[in-house]
């Protein structure tokens, strides 16, 4: 299988690598990465129609390529993606948060939803199911610690900000570049914790196997 990966932050691309690396060696993974993306909605504060334009042009140079499957990992922008999903049919197009979306659903009915990109707290808490309550914590300085390349204060800032989910089931790191924080979470709060690139893969492994 022939897996692209589309990437809008420069340190999702290593976690996902290691969650296929574990989880699916067989896969034959290549990565796309336009970091520019990220800054311009930090920037503009909302997607626009061009910003979704440039995802679909991702998708189908991906396609294009002979990929049987594409996985984004940028959770700011699943309504980009749903647009590609919609349009690359009957490809499998996933969401970054979708597989863990539906983990902590079976896990429990309040969702701690920890995220260090700020505007991902705007769009994933609605892609939830209705039936749950997510608590949504951002984990302040931790991408800018990561960007500074102090890997250890993004994961100690990442632990702290969770305890604020205390009361949570389940805690959802809601970004790729947060999953190398889960042992770090997982030991502050006591709780499980998902990360979306071991959802992700198993996912679409599940998907493409059947």
């Amino acid at each position: 299988m022939r897996i692209a990966l589309i990437h809008a932050l420069k340190h999702s691309v290593a976690p996902i690598e290691e969650a296929f690396s574990r989880l699916w060696p067989e896969a034959t993974t290549f990565n796309l990465l336009d970091d520019s993306l990220s800054a311009d909605l930090a920037a503009q504060g909302h997607i626009n129609p061009a910003m979704t334009q440039r995802f679909l042009t991702l998708a189908h140079y991906a396609a294009g390529t002979g990929a049987d499957g594409i996985l984004f990992t940028c959770s700011a922008f699943g309504p980009c993606i749903e647009a590609c999903a919609e349009e690359l049919y009957p490809i499998p197009v996933l969401k970054p948060n979708e597989a863990m979306i539906r983990e902590a659903e079976r896990m429990g009915s309040r969702i701690g939803l920890l995220a260090s990109f700020a505007p991902t707290l705007d769009s994933m808490p609605s892609e939830f199911p209705s039936n749950l309550i997510v608590v949504p914590r951002f984990a302040q300085g931790a991408l800018a610690a990561l960007d500074r390349g102090e890997p250890e204060a993004h994961d100690a800032l990442a632990a702290t900000a969770a305890l604020a989910l205390h009361d949570c089931d389940v805690i959802a790191l809601a970004q790729f570049s947060l999953a190398r924080a889960q042992q770090a979470v997982s030991a502050k709060i006591g709780k499980p914790v998902l990360t979306t690139p071991d959802c992700a893969v198993r996912a679409l492994r599940a998907r493409l196997e059947t």
